[in-house]
C-alpha cells in the first residue's frame, strides 16, 4: 500500500447531542488500529521540518517510528526526552499551525496527525505506568518557579533533570495554572493534567501550593532569605479584561475566568457534591470569539443552558479561535451573533442581567493584525434578550508579583521584560510565558520555560 493513499485517520469523538449534557472528554482517542495507520503515513523525511514548528523541539520521527514498530513506552520515552507534558500538548496543542503546518506530506495531502499520536503515545503510557526519566547528579544548587501553569511546570521538569532542586510556588491549590482552571474537562480532563504533575513530582520537584508570591512571600525573601540561587516566573495572564460599558457589574456577568475557574477547579458542574455553583440563565451570551470564548459557550450548554450564543465584532472567518474547537461549538449547538458589539448590559429591579444593547458591525480595512477592522452601523441598534454574560476578551498580567519585585521592568501593559533567552533585569530572575507575551498557547509557554531552564542552568554554572 502507497503510503500517500493512507488518508488521514480521523479522531473519534463523542456524538455531539451525547456530548453536549456532559463533561466527560469529546475526543476519545486513536484506536491502535488507527494509530499505526497514521504513523505509517509519516515520511520520515532526513530533515525534518516539523520539528521547526514545534517550541519544544518534540523528536517527532523517531516516536511516530516508534510508533509504527509496536513501541508505544518507547515512543513516550521519546517525547518526554523533550516535552514533559505530552499528554497535555497532545490534546490541546494547535498543531495545525506549528509542527503540522510544516510537514511535507501536507503539501499535496493532508499533513501527518502528529497531535493525536503525540496523545495515542502518552495515553498509553499513563495507562501501563508512566517510565521513569533520567536526571543528572545534584548540583546543589536551587531554583524558585514561581507559577505552576506551562511555563512552570516545563522549566522546573528541565531543571530537575539537569540535577538543580525545584520548588514550584503555586497560589491556588493545586498546581497547573490554565490546564486546571482554564480548560474544561470536556478538552483537557484534569486527571491527565495531574499525572503528568505527579511525574514531575518522581523527578524530584517539589510543589508548594496556596503560596501567593507578592503576599505570603516574595521573590527578593525566596532569593535572599530561603536561599534560592535563581528564579523563573511564570504567572501567565490571569487578570481579565472588560469592555468597560455600562452594565458590566450586574449579578449574571461573569469574567471567562471566574465562569471557568467555577467550573473546571471548584468543579461547579458537580454542584451540590462540590460546594461552588454557577448561577445559570436560560440563554447566555459570551463576548469574543478566542478558543476560552468557545469553552465558555460549550460549557454553559452543559451547565443547563437553553441556548448559547457566541457575540462576535467581526465574520467568522475572522474568529481567532482554532478552527476544531469552532467546529465542535457548532456541532453541540452553540449559536453565533456576528458582526454585532454590546455597548450595555441591561439589568432588572434587582440589578440582574436581562439583556444586552447590540450595534450591528460591518467589515472595513485591516487592522494592524491583518483582520479586517470592524465598523459601527449607525442606528442600528438591538436588544439581544440575554440572562447570563461571560466576558471573554482576553486577559493580561496578575500584578501581584510584578509589582513586589523592584528592579524588574516591565512594559507599559504590565508584563515583564525578557530577552530572547527569558533574561530579565533582574540579576538571577528569569521569566516566560504569558506574563512575558500576554496571553497565547500552552506550547508557547512550555518553549519559554525550557528556553529559560537551558538559561538558569547556564546562569547557575556561573555562580
Amino acid at each position: 500500500m502507497s503510503l500517500n493513499k493512507v488518508s488521514r485517520q480521523a479522531m473519534p469523538c463523542q456524538d455531539p447531542k451525547s456530548r453536549a449534557t456532559n463533561f466527560t472528554e469529546v475526543a476519545t482517542g486513536y484506536s491502535e488500529e488507527q494509530a499505526l495507520l497514521e504513523a505509517s503515513r509519516c515520511l520520515q523525511c532526513k530533515k525534518p521540518l516539523c520539528r521547526q514548528g514545534c517550541p519544544v523541539e518534540v523528536l517527532i520521527p523517531d516516536f511516530i517510528k516508534l510508533i509504527s514498530e509496536k513501541d508505544y513506552m518507547g515512543a513516550a520515552r521519546k517525547l518526554k526526552e523533550k516535552n514533559n507534558l505530552p499528554a497535555v500538548c497532545g490534546r490541546v496543542c494547535p498543531q495545525e499551525s506549528q509542527c503540522e503546518s510544516k510537514c511535507i506530506l501536507g503539501i499535496k495531502s493532508d499533513p501527518v496527525a502528529i497531535g493525536r499520536l503525540e496523545r495515542f503515545a502518552s495515553d498509553y503510557e499513563i495507562a501501563h505506568g508512566c517510565c521513569e526519566q533520567e536526571k543528572a547528579p545534584a548540583t546543589g544548587k536551587k531554583v524558585a518557579i514561581i507559577g505552576g501553569g506551562p511555563a512552570g511546570l516545563t522549566c522546573a521538569a528541565d531543571l530537575a533533570k539537569l540535577g538543580h532542586a525545584v520548588t514550584i510556588f503555586e497560589a491556588l491549590h493545586v498546581a497547573g495554572g490554565v490546564l486546571m482552571y482554564g480548560i474544561p474537562e470536556f478538552r483537557l480532563p484534569k486527571g491527565v493534567v495531574q499525572t503528568e504533575i505527579d511525574n514531575l513530582k518522581r523527578l524530584g520537584v517539589e510543589v508548594k501550593t496556596n503560596m501567593v508570591v507578592g503576599k505570603a512571600t516574595s521573590v527578593d525573601e525566596l532569593m535572599e532569605q530561603d536561599g534560592y540561587d535563581a528564579a523563573f516566573i511564570g504567572t501567565g495572564a490571569g487578570l481579565p479584561y472588560f469592555m468597560n460599558i455600562p452594565g458590566e457589574n450586574l449579578l449574571g456577568v461573569y469574567s471567562a475566568n471566574e465562569f471557568l475557574t467555577r467550573s473546571n477547579l471548584m468543579k461547579a458542574y458537580q454542584f451540590p457534591d462540590h460546594v461552588t455553583p454557577i448561577r445559570i440563565g436560560k440563554r447566555v451570551a459570551v463576548l469574543g470569539a478566542g478558543n476560552v470564548a468557545m469553552d465558555a459557550s460549550r460549557t454553559a450548554l452543559r451547565l443547563g443552558a437553553e441556548e448559547s450564543i457566541i457575540v462576535y465584532r467581526r465574520s467568522r472567518e475572522e474568529m481567532p479561535a482554532r478552527h476544531e474547537e469552532l467546529e465542535h461549538a457548532e456541532e453541540e449547538g452553540v449559536k453565533f451573533q456576528l458582526l454585532t458589539n454590546p455597548i450595555e448590559i441591561i439589568g432588572d429591579e434587582n440589578g440582574v442581567v436581562k439583556g444586552m444593547k447590540c450595534l450591528r458591525y460591518e467589515l472595513g480595512e485591516p487592522d494592524a493584525s491583518g483582520r479586517r477592522s470592524p465598523v459601527a452601523i449607525p442606528g442600528s441598534e438591538f436588544i439581544l434578550d440575554v440572562d447570563t454574560v461571560v466576558v471573554a476578551i482576553g486577559q493580561g498580567p496578575n500584578p501581584l508579583v510584578t509589582k513586589s519585585t523592584p528592579g524588574l521592568e516591565l512594559n507599559r501593559k504590565g508584563n515583564i521584560v525578557a530577552d530572547d533567552s527569558m533574561t530579565t533585569s533582574k540579576p538571577g530572575v528569569f521569566a516566560g510565558g504569558d506574563i512575558v507575551t500576554g496571553a497565547a498557547t500552552v506550547i508557547l509557554a512550555m518553549g519559554a520555560g525550557k528556553t529559560a531552564a537551558k538559561s538558569i542552568d547556564a546562569y547557575l554554572k556561573t555562580k
